[in-house]
């Protein structure tokens, strides 16, 4: 009997997807299996989550009835090759891979393939991720419905059309990345002004965590919440024309565009 989610790749992606899966119940780790090159990645995540391993992608692919391809972008036509011959008419095939259009793998596996072309974010290891989700022509309702339980163990996904994807990479896939640096430079200037640094970090990312679910649950416009801080005179507007000055929202935003240009070429 097959396997309900195999990963091709283990790395820092696949890992927080599958803990979420795990986590959130959807399957025991029994029905989850992993396949890397990297024996080290393999002991990490059998250890902390309890699937199974392998160093075979062919064993996850004959085995396991949806398959995350996990792997660089660039690895992908190496490891298709690898693996076409033994994915079987009915395997539901997941990637995560910027740049990888559902066109351009499908070739890759030069024969039909159900397909589902995601974007994931790491925050699905804490059972908060974003998934941008694009589903190829032969993929069912059904298989459909099967993918997003999946991606929804972990998170959030949303059905988006293609030609969104790489705006998802700057805006989901990639800004983790943005946010803890901001994170960091806040809890920097709380140390600066005296606070212990495990102080300002707790700070600061409860002040982040907190804003994100004003914007998610009042669903006022981030402008008008913005507002609501600043008052006539006040510290708020202060600290605000100084980001402002400084160009925090250009240089955002230009660090978007130079994020998705690069998906798109990948």
């Amino acid at each position: 009997m097959k396997k309900a989610l195999g990963f091709i790749g283990c790395g820092n992606m696949a890992k927080a997807m599958m803990g979420g899966v795990v986590k959130s119940g959807l399957f025991p780790a029994d029905q989850v299996m992993a396949a890397d090159l990297n024996p080290a990645a393999l002991t990490a995540a059998e250890k902390q989550f309890g699937v199974c391993t392998t160093t075979d992608n062919r064993q996850v692919a004959q085995n396991c009835s949806t398959i995350v391809l996990a792997v660089k972008p660039h690895l992908y036509p190496q490891v298709i090759s690898g693996i076409a011959d033994c994915v079987a008419d009915d395997t539901l095939v997941i990637t995560i891979a910027p740049g990888k259009t559902l066109a351009a793998v499908g070739e890759m596996f030069a024969k039909p393939v159900k397909l589902v072309r995601t974007m994931p974010n790491t925050p699905a290891m804490v059972g908060e991720g974003m998934t941008a989700v694009c589903r190829g022509e032969l993929v069912s309702d059904e298989e459909l419905e099967r993918a997003l339980q999946i991606l929804r163990s972990f998170g959030h996904a949303e059905l988006v059309d293609e030609s969104l994807i790489d705006a998802v990479v700057a805006v989901s896939g990639s800004s983790p990345a943005y946010v803890y640096m901001f994170i960091e430079a806040l809890a920097d200037g709380a140390v600066l002004e005296g606070m212990p640094r495990p102080m300002a970090y707790e700070f600061a990312a409860q002040a982040v965590l907190g804003s994100a679910k004003m914007v998610l649950e009042t669903h006022r416009h981030p402008g008008d919440l913005k507002d609501m801080v600043c008052s006539p005179h006040g510290t708020t507007i202060e600290a605000v024309k100084v980001l402002e000055e400084k160009g925090l929202r250009g240089a955002i935003i230009d660090a978007m565009v130079a994020c998705a240009e690069k998906s798109r070429n990948m």
